[in-house]
């Protein structure tokens, strides 16, 4: 599934690296989606079946808005993208 994530971040015009060659957005959104399972102890398959569960408490006025906003919000962010890839593909 990270693998198919990866693609529709590419797809959507994500770019993978930067100007200077660092990694950069679909390298980021990845880790910060690995780093989601890792906090609530699930798997990327999980996550998927439960998103409209666990965007809402890392979103504004959530539980864990705290952790959504971490690193310029890129945490929420990594969310909803993966929200638009699950309803857009799975």
């Amino acid at each position: 599934m990270e693998k198919q994530f990866e693609e529709y971040l590419i797809n959507n015009g994500y770019k993978q690296t930067t100007p200077s060659g660092n990694p950069s957005t679909v390298y980021n959104y990845i880790k910060r989606i690995d780093n989601i399972c890792e906090w609530e102890n699930i798997t990327w398959e999980q996550l998927a079946n439960n998103i409209q569960i666990i965007l809402p408490q890392y979103d504004i006025e959530g539980i864990k808005e705290d952790l959504g906003k971490k690193s310029h919000s890129s945490v929420i962010n990594a969310l909803r993208r993966f929200s638009e890839f699950v309803i857009h593909n799975l």
